[in-house]
């Protein structure tokens, strides 16, 4: 029935929930493979919802189990992963450095690990794919100008940066050292749906709702590069099939935003859907102590994936973003963390 089956780690997170969406639909004739450890981060409604469709097999797991890792591989004979599963949040990552170490770095090496030596005992060394996904904060930090590639030199400055710029440099070391056919891409500072209420938006769409205090970090102008989630499930998508071994890509839609004008945008929005009687919603902006390490400004240059696989990002921001606070709005309330809880 299924010409293949891929392992997808982290498939009931923010970006692996829509990029399960999007590739079960896509390819129907893959078997999917959920792996995921249904932490805080996760979306059990996703992951029930996963149950019912044709070609998805939800698994609560841990990366770092070897033994489950290699269970699954020998009863569902996986040919290609696509490696999501992560701890992210920066702030987490300074109050928890090691569950950080623990979950991107010793779970990618479990990973990459168990695949290796599944694939070399079934000789699909060279065909199988092994993708995982970075990010662009392994770069570190910019000043006003300038742009990352794929050549810039790794400079992490936070704990959650460290341990993805390790977890890559295992995954170049697999390629270089046992001939893995493995690709990495750095993506930006995604946005849309099933995002995870500790992140920044989902944050200001949710003190927008209790008309609570808008938190901002220092003068609110740190710089972010941001990209819809469907533009990127589209990229790894085309990296995981077409990229080049031992490539790395970064994928970006270049649409730079301070914090203070996303912010802005979504109570504009609010303004709009969610009028609030005598008031504007940009007075619930404020700002806050800055967090230790801030980077002032990520920004890419995604030449590569532009030229080689011919990738654009398509999302138009401002209809975007109004399509995602909709979305918490409507079919994501019950995911924003009630505003007690957030103070």
């Amino acid at each position: 029935m299924f010409e293949r089956t891929i392992l997808i780690t982290g498939g009931a997170g923010f970006i692996g929930t829509n990029f399960v969406d999007y590739f079960s639909s896509r390819y129907p004739k893959t078997r999917i493979i959920d792996l995921d450890a249904l932490t805080y981060a996760a979306h059990p409604q996703s992951f029930e919802r996963q149950k019912t469709m044709a070609n998805v097999v939800p698994v609560e797991g841990n990366i770092c189990d070897e033994a489950l890792l290699q269970e699954l591989f020998e009863r569902y004979d996986i040919s290609g992963v696509i490696h999501f599963a992560a701890e992210s949040h920066v702030d987490n990552s300074i109050a928890d450095p090691v569950r950080f170490v623990q979950t991107n770095v010793m779970g990618t090496a479990a990973l990459l690990d168990v695949s290796l030596k599944f694939w070399k005992k079934t000789e699909r060394l060279d065909k199988a794919r092994f993708h995982h996904i970075s990010t662009d904060e392994v770069f570190g930090t910019l000043g006003a100008k300038g742009f990352f590639t794929e050549d810039t030199p790794y400079a992490p400055t936070s704990p959650y940066s460290a341990s993805k710029a390790s977890a890559d440099l295992l995954v170049r070391a697999y390629v270089k050292t046992f001939g893995m056919n493995a690709t990495i891409s750095h993506c930006c500072n995604n946005y849309g749906p099933w995002q995870h209420a500790e992140k920044f938006i989902p944050t200001v769409i949710g003190k927008c709702l209790a008309h609570d205090p808008i938190p901002l970090y220092g003068t609110g102008l740190n710089v972010r590069d941001w990209l819809w989630v469907k533009d990127h499930c589209r990229a790894v998508d085309l990296v995981f099939q077409q990229g080049r071994r031992g490539e790395s890509y970064i994928i970006s839609a270049q649409l730079e935003k301070t914090n203070l004008d996303i912010a802005q945008t979504i109570c504009a929005i609010f303004d709009e859907l969610r009028p609030w009687h005598g008031h504007l919603h940009k007075e619930l902006i404020s700002f806050v102590e800055d967090r230790p390490g801030h980077d002032f400004r990520y920004a890419s240059n995604p030449e590569r994936i532009k030229q080689e696989l011919h990738w654009q990002a398509l999302g138009n921001f401002e209809e975007a973003l109004r399509q995602t606070v909709l979305w918490y709005l409507t079919e994501g309330s019950t995911t924003l963390i009630p505003s007690k809880a957030l103070r």
